[in-house]
């Protein structure tokens, strides 16, 4: 089962989603937030794979309960939750450490199927509103850098991986980088950790925010 908690200060959000969620067969509601420091409470008490955050809330926002869930290395996983695409908190969350995002108004087996993604440590960066959403704001100059030792670092990477790299950061998965580059899957896998290790990146979410922010991808 995958173990799920619910961080919003809306109620009627927080009891749909435990609803719609607790009818998989598959995933347990095991815990609801009314905030972000509510968020990071519970996730230390019930242990969950992943953590669905809404970003706007009063007191401790959802960016910085992200931050300190994923600071916390607790292995939860961060799925933001947002009323519209282009949001620049949505942005700063992705940066922050969180594996992806939703609309709130997605439906019950684009939440469920989030929820399993993200949970199994992928990232939820297919759809092309996530690539909007990062090079929107990425290529704003008074954003500042993603880890600058990150950047520091990024002279390391082999030719391979940063081509690897950059079709992470276009929203391919590993499989689809394997065909793409006529590889097996299990090296593009090697790739993808080497280069989150030489980077100091946490996941494949972060590679990419990286990937926008040090201009290998072309916002458009």
């Amino acid at each position: 089962m995958i173990r799920v908690v619910i961080a919003d200060d809306q109620m009627m959000v927080r009891e749909g989603f435990s609803v719609l969620l607790n009818a998989m067969p598959d995933i347990e509601v095991v815990g609801e937030a009314v905030d972000g420091r509510d968020a990071v409470a519970k996730v230390r008490e019930l242990a969950p794979d992943v953590v669905l955050m809404d970003i706007r809330m009063p007191g401790m926002n959802g960016i910085e309960a992200t931050r300190e869930i994923v600071a916390a290395d607790s292995g939860a996983k961060v799925l933001v939750l947002t009323t519209f695409d282009l949001d620049e908190y949505v942005y700063q969350a992705l940066r922050a450490g969180a594996s992806g995002f939703l609309l709130k108004d997605a439906s019950a087996r684009r939440l469920a199927d989030g929820v399993r993604v993200v949970a199994e440590g992928e990232a939820l960066l297919a759809p092309s509103v996530t690539r909007r959403l990062i090079t929107e704001f990425s290529k704003l100059s008074e954003v500042p850098r993603l880890m600058p030792s990150a950047h520091a670092a990024y002279g390391e990477l082999t030719e391979r991986e940063t081509e690897v790299l950059v079709l992470i950061a276009q929203g391919l998965s590993n499989a689809e980088i394997a065909a793409h580059l006529v590889v097996a899957e299990s090296t593009i896998k090697t790739h993808v950790s080497r280069i989150l290790v030489k980077l100091g990146l946490r996941d494949r979410t972060q590679a990419a925010v990286f990937a926008y922010e040090a201009r290998l991808v072309t916002p458009g």
